[in-house]
């Protein structure tokens, strides 16, 4: 049976190199953390990579999931309540008001007939951009506008079959930001203007147990609406 000869002193690598190789693999991790595993685990993107990459936005995926998860659990517990820490409506007795006689009104008078006042004029928004999806249950998309900076866009969406959860957001230009996140919204609308130049727009996902139809309208200062998701 052959063994395997020792290796010689000469052979073997020095402290130096030890050390070198040891140096050179921890600026190796280093940089893979900062450039991969930050912007895909956790939405950080200190250098900007992760945005070319596209991997900063695999974790603000991650994140609103997170945050999904978490706000269920919550909810689940404070909903969870005993009827007899229910307190019983309070019964007000009804208040019985005394009639008061009026003066007849007197024959001469004469009453002129009122005009009905002119119905208000009702002027439907136009909208550049209509999009509609059906979600299955768990599901979600994001559609996003490239916008300039303090450019305004109007929107309208509207989920049918049960409310949806949304997070509008930006980026662009190695910045983000979060407008607003919502829960168990059945419709909203209004103006979305533009923090920086980049792309701004919404993440929508299906918590209910049946399919729903999302219904999105956009008009006014963008340039295109993207589907991301």
């Amino acid at each position: 049976m052959y063994n395997t000869d020792i290796p010689n002193r000469e052979e073997l690598p020095s402290t130096a190199k030890l050390i070198r190789s040891t140096i050179i693999a921890a600026i190796v991790a280093l940089v893979l953390l900062v450039t991969v595993v930050m912007p895909a685990e956790y939405a950080l993107d200190p250098t900007g990579a992760g945005r070319l990459l596209g991997l900063t936005e695999m974790g603000e995926i991650k994140e609103q999931l997170a945050e999904e998860a978490a706000a269920d659990e919550a909810a689940k517990m404070v909903a969870v309540q005993s009827s007899t820490e229910r307190e019983a409506p309070e019964v007000k007795e009804p208040v019985v008001a005394e009639a008061v006689e009026e003066p007849a009104p007197s024959p001469e008078a004469e009453v002129a007939p009122s005009e009905p006042a002119p119905a208000p004029e009702v002027v439907e928004p136009t909208w550049q951009d209509e999009v509609r999806v059906v979600l299955t249950p768990g599901e979600g998309t994001e559609f996003k506008l490239t916008m300039e900076e303090g450019a305004t866009a109007r929107f309208s969406w509207v989920s049918e079959g049960g409310p949806i959860n949304f997070d509008t957001h930006g980026d662009g230009s190695g910045q983000s930001i979060s407008y607003e996140k919502g829960r168990g919204v059945p419709e909203d609308e209004g103006e979305l203007e533009a923090a920086f130049t980049g792309n701004h727009g919404w993440f929508f996902r299906n918590r209910n147990d049946n399919d729903i139809t999302l219904v999105l309208r956009t008009g006014g200062d963008y340039g295109q609406l993207k589907k991301m998701l």
